[in-house]
Parts: structure tokens; sequence; C-alpha cells
């Protein structure tokens, strides 16, 4: 067994299930831990036992109640886990036997007359009990992501352009405030949900994100993440069918993992997207994404997902690069930038304004950007730079710009890519 493909692919739900059963975060991280100790132990002496995350989470449940009754708690919670799950047992049936697919305008309204009914699923129970708006916005979704989906710290602090120490400290004081507010660990009722929307569809955006371009490691794309996050955009437009920005979400997503094969080599190295062989990617996929677009669009979608579907539908539909609509990719950034302003979104900008126009229009709000302090570490901006000045022949300073970038890139396959350009410029 791949222990380590096991623990991350499966360490979010099997954390999200403790944290349901014991009621405390750290409580659940540190059992989990316990448990992940003594399955390194036991299992390549005794084998893998034929359901594994139902073995950690029945080890962690019994190693918490050891804990608790050590620290002479334990007849005040012991009935409270008992009631919650005296045993655990794996559903039989997929979570996508509850998901239609693929999704359409005429999907019905909200079926289920309880919490369980509506979330079968332990990981989408806990996103929505995280995504609780006693939170701001950021830790509703930060939280989420460190706990439910098992995404590290530092791969969280590189999504919202942080400092690692930082967001651990956030990640802290979000769980003391859900401690000391006693937040409750339930779903909440249909009633509900929509003061909630905006934080799950931002941690559906961004497990996808981490997925589809992998902040560190040996590969560029996570494809457990992807599948995960398109998953629970099918499940969140069945949930929310009334909720057009969900349903461009979904589309946004479909698009862009449609060239998922396209973006790596058969030797493993990066391929970007002007270079992509388009025979590789799935139209179907594309056929679909284009349309659960213009259907939430058409349903008054005018949100950052909305813009950012659109753009990637030209990009997915254009029939070559040279072919694609630069200019209208140009005009929604623009857009994208009013309603959501972020270096991420300038960059794409700019580099946007290089192809429609020139290089140097680019280049020059690139410089614009650089002037601030707050991407200084932010390894696309310099990747950007270093792109167009390799377009407009200024090879030294266009190495320069690479060298920043390879000192500041974590991804192996990026820093390969930045090597290989580098190279090209010195022969």
């Amino acid at each position: 067994m791949d222990f380590e493909k096991f623990h991350r692919e499966e360490s979010g739900r099997v954390l999200s299930t403790l944290i349901r059963l014991l009621g405390d975060f750290d409580l659940a991280e540190e059992m989990l831990q316990e448990a992940y100790a003594t399955a390194l132990q036991k299992w390549p002496a005794e084998g893998t036992p034929s359901n594994p995350r139902a073995w950690l989470v029945s080890t962690a449940r019994h190693k918490a109640i050891d804990r608790i009754r050590r620290d002479h708690r334990f007849e005040a919670k012991r009935e409270e886990i008992a009631r919650a799950a005296p045993s655990f047992v794996e559903p039989e049936r997929s979570w996508f036997d509850f998901v239609p697919d693929p999704v359409s305008e005429s999907s019905p309204g909200l079926g289920p007359d309880s919490a369980d009914d509506m979330f079968p699923d332990d990981r989408l129970r806990l996103i929505f009990t995280c995504c609780h708006p006693a939170l701001a916005l950021d830790l509703q979704a930060a939280l989420t992501l460190r706990t439910v989906c098992g995404i590290t710290t530092e791969e969280i602090s590189r999504a919202f352009l942080v400092p690692a120490a930082t967001m651990a400290q956030r990640l802290v004081r979000a769980k003391r405030k859900i401690r000391e507010a006693n937040i409750p660990y339930r779903v909440p009722l249909p009633r509900d949900l929509p003061e909630r929307v905006d934080a799950v569809l931002l941690v559906v955006y961004l497990i996808f994100n981490e997925g589809y371009l992998a902040s560190s490691g040996d590969a560029l794309v996570r494809r457990e993440l992807c599948s995960e996050a398109i998953r629970l955009g099918r499940v969140l437009c069945k949930l929310l069918p009334a909720q057009a920005e969900a349903r461009a979400l979904l589309g946004l997503m479909l698009l862009h993992d449609s060239r998922s094969d396209a973006r790596v080599n058969p030797a493993g190295e990066l391929v970007l997207l002007e270079e992509q062989d388009r025979r590789l990617w799935r139209r179907d996929q594309i056929r679909e994404g284009t349309q659960v677009t213009q259907s939430a669009l058409r349903d008054g979608a005018a949100g950052s997902y909305a813009l950012q579907a659109s753009i990637a539908a030209i990009h997915a539909n254009a029939p070559s690069a040279r072919e694609t609509d630069w200019e209208e990719i140009a005009a929604l950034y623009g857009l994208l930038l009013q309603i959501h302003p972020s270096p991420v979104v300038e960059i794409n900008r700019a580099v946007a304004v290089a192809m429609a126009r020139s290089p140097e229009e680019g280049l020059a709000l690139l410089v614009e950007i650089e002037r601030r302090e707050d991407v200084s570490d932010f390894h696309l901006l310099p990747a950007a730079r270093a792109d167009l000045l390799r377009r407009m022949g200024r090879n030294t300073e266009a190495a320069e710009a690479y060298r920043r970038t390879l000192s500041l890139a974590t991804n192996d396959v990026e820093r390969r890519f930045l090597l290989r350009r580098l190279a090209e410029l010195s022969s």
C-alpha cells in the first residue's frame, strides 16, 4: 500500500469524520496522528485492513476516549460520543450515487427534509460546518481547506499570498474562536445556506486551484484534488439549483480541467497553453463546461467565477492560440479586476494585453505591479515578466527574471521548465 498516497487522498475525509464525532478540532487532529503512528507499526506486519479509512476512524476514536478518561473528562463526554457514533461503518454507496451528471437547468429544488439527508457525505457536511458566518470569509475557507481537505498550511498560505507563519496563526485563532464561541458542529438548515454559499464556493475553487497547479511537489497537476473539486461542484449545483454562480464555478473547473492532459508532455515537462496539442483537450468536457457557463450567464451570474469561466471558454473554444480573442480576454480581466482585485488578476490582465496589443504594453503593466511590496514573493510575477522579455528579444533581462522566478518556485515541474528556458536563452 502506498501510505503517503493514502494519507494525501484520505486524511481530510478521516479528519472530518473525527471532528464530527469528537466535537473538537485539536483532539481530532492529535488522535488522527496517533492512529497513523499505530498504523505504521501494525499494517506492515499484520497487513492493511480491508477498509483503512474506517480502521483509522475507529482507532482514533478509541484513543480519544482513552485520552478523555485520562483527563478525568470521560464521564461528561462518553454519552455524547456514544450517541454520535456507537460504531463507524463505511457507506456502501458512493457519493456519486447522489449526484446528477451532467447538471441541467431543470435540476430539482431542495428535496431532503433533514441535514443528514442533504449531506450524506462527511466532507461536504464539515465544509458547511466550517464555513460559519461567525468567521471572516478567508478564515472560513482557510480552516476548511486545512481541516477537511488535507491541504497544508504552506499550500494555503500561497493561495492567499501570505507567509506560512501568518496563515498558521490565523488557523489557530479560527479554531479558538469556534471553541470559545461554542459554534455547533452541525450542518445548517436550508434557510441558512445562502449566508454560507460564498465561502463554500471559495473552498471548492481553491481546492481545484491547488489541484490544477500544485504549489509544490513533483507533479504539476494533483488529479485527485481536481476531481474532488468538480465532484463537489456538481453536488452544490444540485443542492442549490438557483445559484447561478455555483454553476459558473462548475463550468470554470470543467473547462480548465479539459486541458489537463496537454499541460505536461510524456517526459513530464510543462507545456504552455499556446504550445499545447489541442487534440488532447477533452472536447466533451469543453462542451459541457461551455453549456454550464452559458446557462449560468443566462440566469444572471456576473461574479468572479462567471467572468473566469467566460475567459476559460474563449480559450477552450479557440481553434488555435493565434485565433484566440485576446482583446475580449483582456476586457474580461478588466471587469474581473473591478469586482475582485488581486495580483493574480492583474498579472493575467497584463499578459492578455501583451498578447492582444504588444509585449511592451503588457510589460508596462507588470512594472506597475512590481512596485508593490505585497507581491514581492509571488513567483508568477517574474515568470510573466520573463516571458514578455523573451518575446521582445531582451534575453539578458529575461534570464535574470527567470532566475528570480526559479528562486521562488516550489513545484518541481515548474522549476524544470524554468531551467529549460534559461538553457534556451543561454544557447
